[in-house]
C-alpha cells in the first residue's frame, strides 16, 4: 500500500487531467509526421504522486512538456491537458504565462543546463516570485527567496543567494530548482527525471523533500522517471508507457506484485536488484571471506593525492591519499557521493589530471612521471567510457571516425576492418558508422563510447557512470554488452558509479570513497552485503529497491529512528 490510505475516495476535480492527447513531429526530409504521443490519458488528484516510466522515446517527456505548453511552434497535438479545469493547450501569450509557475510548474532533469549560468541562483528564484505577484519589490522577493531556499533544505540559504549555479553541487541544482518550482504555491508540480544523475544519499533527500511538498501543500505531482527504484519509494500510482501509448496504470503495489501487460513484465525484469552472488544452482547467498590473492595489477595507485585550488587560493584535496589495485582481468567497482573523488581519482588514473603526490602504474610502468611517447605508449594501454557520451562523441564527425579517432592517432592501419569489427562486437549494425551522433539514441551512443573505448585492446577501461542516464532497458542492454566484452576479452576496469545495483551486477570488488578518502574496500559480498563502514551503510541503505513493500518498511523504520533520537 502506498503512503494514501487504502480505499481513500478519488477526487471529483483532479488536478491534473490529460485526456486523449496526441503529439506529432514532422519527420526529418519531409517524411511525414511522427506521432510521439498516440492517445494518452492521466489523471492525477490533489495530493497525489503519479509516476510515468517508459523507456527513451516511449513519449513521457513530450506528454510533461505538453502540460506547460512548452512543445515546440512544430509540434501537432489534440486532446485536451486540463490544470484546474482550465485546458492548457488553447493558451497561449500572457494567459499561458500566468497559469505556469501559478498553477503548474516543472522541475528538469538536468539543473545545470536549465538555470542561467549568467545570474545568481537568489535572482533567478526572485524572478521566479516577480512574475507572477504584482508589486513585490526586489528586495522582498530576495527575502522570500532566502526562504524557499530554506524550504527545500538548503542551509545557509541567504549566502547561497548570492552564489552562481556551478558554485553548488548536483543535489544542491536540483534543490534550487525546486525551490522556483514550488515559488508560487502551484496546484501541480512535474518532476522530469529530477533525481536521474544524483546518487542516492543525494537522491533519497530529495525524494524526502517531494514527500514533504505533498503533505505540507497538498501539491499533485506527475514524477517522470526510468528509476523503478523511485517509483517504488515515491509513487501512489503507476502509469506505463510504449512508444507513445498508455500499455498500463495500477496503483504502486498492484503495479509490481503483478503487472499484466507484457512491456510492463519486460521493463521490471530488467531492473538490475542487489543480491548476494551465491550459488546459482542453490539460491544460497555466497559467505564473504577473505580477500582473493591479488593477480599482477593492470592499474596500482598509492598514496594518491589530486589537489585543487578554492576561493582565496585555498587548496582542496579531491583525493587524498588513496591507495588501490585493479588486478588483470578485475573489475573494481568505486561508489561514493557527488564530489567524494571518483571520478578524479579515475582521471588520475590514465593521466587525465596530474597528482600532487603519490604513484599510478600501470602494468607495472609508472605513468605519473611519464612524458611525450612514453606517456603515449602507457595510455594506448587504456580507454575510458564517460558518462555523457552525447558530449564525449564529436558531433561534426561520423561514428565511425570517432571510433577510428583512437586508431588514428596511434597510426593503426585496417582502420576500417577494425571499426566494423568493434561495432558488432557491441551488437550495432556496421551501417551506422556512417551516422552523426545525434542520429542515434542514448543507448546507441553508448554502445559507440564503449567501441571507441576498446578500439586500441587495452589493458584497463576506466567506465566513469556509463549507464547512469540510460533508462532501465537500455542500461541492462549496455551492461549486458559490457560484461559479455569483460569476460571474452579479460581487460581490467575500474567502474564509477552511484548506483549500487549495478556496481553488484558488474563488480568482483567494491571501493567506497567518501569525501576524497577511501573508506572501505573489499570482496563484491561482503563490502555490499556486510559493510563495516558506517557511511558504507547509509550509502546502501538510501538506494530505493524496485519493491514498494520493502520501501514503505524502510521508511516506517527510519522514522521511528528519528523519534528515539529527538
Amino acid at each position: 500500500m502506498s503512503d494514501r490510505t487504502k480505499g481513500e475516495t478519488v477526487s471529483d476535480s483532479p488536478a491534473l487531467a490529460i485526456e486523449d492527447l496526441h503529439v506529432s513531429f514532422s519527420g526529418s526530409g519531409g517524411s511525414g509526421k511522427v506521432r510521439a504521443v498516440d492517445g494518452v490519458s492521466i489523471r492525477v488528484d490533489p495530493g497525489e504522486i503519479v509516476a510515468v516510466v517508459g523507456e527513451s522515446g516511449s513519449g513521457k517527456s513530450v506528454t510533461s512538456m505538453s502540460t506547460l505548453g512548452l512543445l515546440p511552434p512544430t509540434a501537432s497535438t489534440s486532446g485536451s491537458v486540463r490544470v484546474g479545469g482550465v485546458d492548457v493547450t488553447t493558451l497561449d501569450g500572457p494567459a499561458l504565462r500566468a497559469v505556469r509557475g501559478s498553477e503548474i510548474a516543472m522541475v528538469f532533469q538536468e539543473p545545470m543546463t536549465a538555470l542561467n549560468p549568467a545570474f545568481t541562483v537568489g535572482w533567478q528564484v526572485a524572478e521566479a516570485l516577480r512574475l507572477h505577484i504584482d508589486g513585490l519589490s526586489r528586495k522582498q522577493a530576495l527575502d522570500r527567496a532566502a526562504e524557499l531556499l530554506e524550504t527545500v533544505g538548503i542551509r545557509d540559504a541567504r549566502r547561497r543567494l548570492g552564489q552562481y549555479p556551478h558554485e553548488l553541487s548536483g543535489g544542491l541544482r536540483q534543490r534550487v530548482m525546486i525551490a522556483m518550482a514550488i515559488a508560487c504555491e502551484p496546484k501541480v508540480l512535474i518532476a522530469d527525471e529530477a533525481t536521474t544523475a544524483l546518487d542516492v544519499t543525494v537522491q533519497a533527500e530529495i525524494l524526502d523533500l517531494l514527500r514533504d511538498l505533498r503533505e505540507r501543500f497538498g501539491t499533485a505531482m506527475l514524477v517522470i522517471t526510468h528509476n523503478m527504484g523511485v517509483v517504488a519509494d515515491i509513487a501512489d500510482r503507476v502509469v506505463v508507457m510504449y512508444q507513445g501509448k498508455v500499455v498500463e496504470e495500477a496503483p504502486v503495489e498492484e503495479l509490481f506484485a503483478g503487472p499484466r501487460a507484457d512491456y510492463t513484465k519486460r521493463l521490471l525484469g530488467a531492473v538490475p536488484r542487489l543480491r548476494p552472488r551465491g550459488d546459482e544452482r542453490t539460491g544460497e547467498p555466497a559467505v564473504a571471506g577473505e580477500p582473493a590473492a591479488p593477480g599482477e595489477a593492470a592499474l596500482a595507485i598509492e598514496n594518491l593525492v589530486v589537489q585543487f585550488r578554492g576561493k582565496g587560493g585555498a587548496k582542496v584535496r579531491a583525493v587524498d591519499n588513496v591507495s588501490l589495485t585493479v588486478a588483470k582481468g578485475e573489475v573494481l567497482g568505486l561508489v561514493g557521493e557527488s564530489g567524494s573523488g571518483k571520478s578524479t581519482l579515475g582521471r588520475a588514473a590514465i593521466g587525465l589530471i596530474t597528482p600532487a603526490s603519490g604513484t599510478v602504474r600501470l602494468l607495472g610502468d609508472s605513468l605519473t612521471g611519464a612524458r611525450g611517447s612514453a606517456l603515449r605508449r602507457l595510455r594506448r594501454r587504456c580507454g575510458i567510457v564517460f558518462q555523457d557520451p552525447a558530449s564525449s562523441l564529436d558531433p561534426r564527425m561520423t561514428v565511425g571516425d570517432c571510433i577510428a579517432e583512437p586508431l588514428v592517432i596511434n597510426k593503426v592501419g585496417d582502420r576500417d576492418e577494425r571499426v566494423v569489427a568493434l561495432l558488432e562486437s557491441v551488437r550495432l549494425d556496421p551501417a551506422v558508422r556512417l551516422r552523426y551522433p545525434h542520429e542515434l539514441s542514448g543507448g546507441q551512443r553508448q554502445r559507440i563510447g564503449i567501441a571507441r573505448a576498446l578500439a586500441l585492446d587495452p589493458d584497463l577501461v576506466i567506465a566513469d557512470e556509463p549507464t547512469s542516464a540510460l533508462d532501465v532497458s537500455v542500461q541492462a542492454a549496455v551492461l549486458d554488452v559490457f560484461l559479455e566484452l569483460q569476460a571474452r576479452l579479460g581487460f581490467a576496469c575500474l567502474f564509477i558509479t552511484h548506483d549500487l545495483a549495478v556496481v553488484g551486477l558488474v563488480s568482483d570488488r567494491v571501493a567506497v570513497l567518501n569525501q576524497g578518502k577511501l573508506v572501505e574496500e573489499g570482496p563484491r559480498d561482503q563490502v555490499l552485503f556486510d559493510p563495516r563502514e558506517d557511511y558504507t551503510r547509509r550509502l546502501i541503505s538510501s538506494a530505493p529497491v524496485p519493491d514498494p513493500v520493502e520501501q514503505r518498511e524502510r521508511r516506517a523504520r527510519a522514522a521511528e529512528l528519528r523519534a528515539a533520537r529527538d
